[in-house]
């Protein structure tokens, strides 16, 4: 199993760089970060000092989106990167959640999300693709590689992972619904002609080592807030009990009254008070190190290539090392 640490882009930079420099040290092989403009900041150009500053860490974002950037742009900063650290980056995508709703758009449909796959892969890649009915191709391309991996939970975004994406990444660490979600990924590969198991799949989630869980719990009881936000479009969009998208997920949020951005991933997030213990629990790993061991080995039988670490709490440096010391020798020997 490989490990990735996401953090947010929070000023200074330096200290992001930092953070992931101690990452590679502790063994992780990935560093995300989000992409919001408006609310960090922007993560490219933390993404060239933080490769200049490490050997093999492969860095991308958890997740940008086709709406913020237009695609040649997004393709050729990627490409860019690739070319002076030699491929080291990947690209997550998704519709757009925060950078799309602060600057008070809607989130991009699914449609023009799975166009932008295609096309920004392409483009990073060397090859020509049409933008806006443009034949485009970055000239200057040798030998680029971008693997894309799209965010998903609901069906028909679960369906266009397995469809189109190299990697899918699922926002939340609950075993029951990993399970549910990765099988439909894989079903839509193969229906696509596709070999399910060459879509890597990467879960994300808060962790928090050590013996005091109600702390534990309220460092991360903001991540259910975040998950609440897509799960609020699922419920609108499928209704409560449709079926096709599972109540383990959705009914956890019939208290939800609405959300604050500007608090967007951080501990102590007000627009989460209705986010319960078992919430937490479920979607995020907490507990000694054994905890984590055990709940990641349950997600590596399911399939997970990668654990993604959220490190948005008071004990950012004391997870890295511990995971570093204890749980990801754990999973890797």
């Amino acid at each position: 199993m490989d490990f990735g640490l996401v953090l947010q882009t929070d000023p200074p930079g330096s200290a992001v760089v930092g953070l992931m420099r101690r990452a590679e040290r502790n063994g992780f092989r990935y560093g995300w970060t989000f992409d919001s403009a408006v609310l960090w900041q922007e993560p490219f150009v933390i993404y060239s000092r933080i490769l200049e500053h490490t050997s093999k860490l492969i860095v991308g974002p958890m997740v940008t989106n086709p709406g913020t950037r237009t695609w040649e742009v997004t393709a050729s900063t990627f490409a860019t990167l690739n070319d002076m650290y030699g491929n080291r980056t990947v690209c997550g995508i998704g519709r757009g959640d925060s950078a799309m709703r602060v600057a008070g758009r809607k989130p991009n449909t699914l449609a023009r999300l799975g166009e932008a796959i295609g096309v920004i892969r392409d483009l990073a890649e060397g090859r020509e693709a049409v933008v806006d009915g443009q034949p485009l191709r970055l000239p200057w391309v040798r030998d680029g590689r971008l693997p894309v991996w799209m965010a998903a939970y609901g069906p028909k975004a679960l369906a266009l992972a397995g469809q189109k994406a190299d990697g899918f990444i699922l926002q939340l660490a609950d075993p029951f619904l990993t399970e549910w979600m990765i099988k439909a990924v894989r079903k839509a590969a193969e229906e696509a002609g596709r070999d399910p198991a060459a879509v890597t799949v990467c879960v994300a989630a808060p962790a928090y080592v050590g013996d005091d869980l109600a702390h534990a719990r309220d460092q991360c009881r903001w991540f259910g807030g975040m998950v609440g936000n897509h799960v609020a479009d699922l419920v609108s969009r499928y209704g409560e009990h449709s079926g096709l998208v599972p109540e383990a997920l959705t009914a956890y949020i019939k208290a939800r009254q609405g959300y604050d951005y500007s608090h967007h991933g951080r501990a102590g997030n007000p627009s989460t008070d209705f986010v319960p213990d078992e919430i937490v629990d479920r979607f995020c790993l907490l507990g000694p190190p054994s905890a984590h061991i055990a709940r990641l080995e349950a997600l590596r039988d399911l399939g997970v290539d990668q654990f993604a670490v959220y490190d948005m709490h008071d004990a950012k440096e004391a997870t890295i090392d511990a995971y570093g010391a204890e749980i990801i020798p754990a999973l890797t020997s």
